[in-house]
């Protein structure tokens, strides 16, 4: 079965950046499972994920464009410390959900602390970093009528909302 919208796909990978660190890998374990097409992952895996088999092997490079977005400096900004009020010890790489002005939940990473300010910054921590994917698809199923309907792909046994 080739992968295609609607179907659901077991991978094996991974993930680094241009110098070779690694971001991210499931370390052989075959449990990243996914629903194609219900923009689960970044849209560049997926494109080049479509029609592979199980049992299929490639290597992916995925722009900033087509992964987690450029970076947009405008996201990075100096809060009042109060805003963390109740919360000790404020330190850079600390992340937060914070609510936007669209009212959606988002995460934002601490920068930098200063007296009684905090310099956040709101860009996913990949945004501008090209991807380089290493990626053996494990398997390849139809999704159940539940997995459409939640939009999501249930592993084997571990479901909960």
């Amino acid at each position: 079965m080739q992968i295609a919208d609607q179907l659901v796909v077991t991978l094996d990978y991974k993930l680094t950046d241009n110098d070779g660190q690694i971001i991210d890998q499931s370390n052989g374990k075959g449990d990243f499972v996914y629903l194609h097409g219900a923009h689960n992952i970044i849209p560049g895996l997926e494109n080049a994920l479509l029609g592979q088999k199980a049992g299929a092997s490639l290597t992916v490079k995925v722009s900033p464009e087509e992964g987690y977005g450029e970076r947009d400096e405008r996201l990075q900004q100096a809060v009042p410390l109060s805003m963390f009020e109740g919360t000790d010890d404020i330190q850079a790489g600390m992340q937060f959900q914070a609510q936007g002005p669209d009212g959606q939940e988002h995460v934002v990473t601490i920068v930098s602390t200063h007296d009684d300010e905090v310099v956040i910054d709101g860009n996913h921590p990949l945004a501008g970093v090209e991807l380089n994917f290493d990626v053996t698809v494990i398997d390849v199923r139809a999704a159940t009528s539940e997995e459409l309907e939640h939009g999501h792909a249930h592993a084997t046994g571990n479901h909960e909302h």
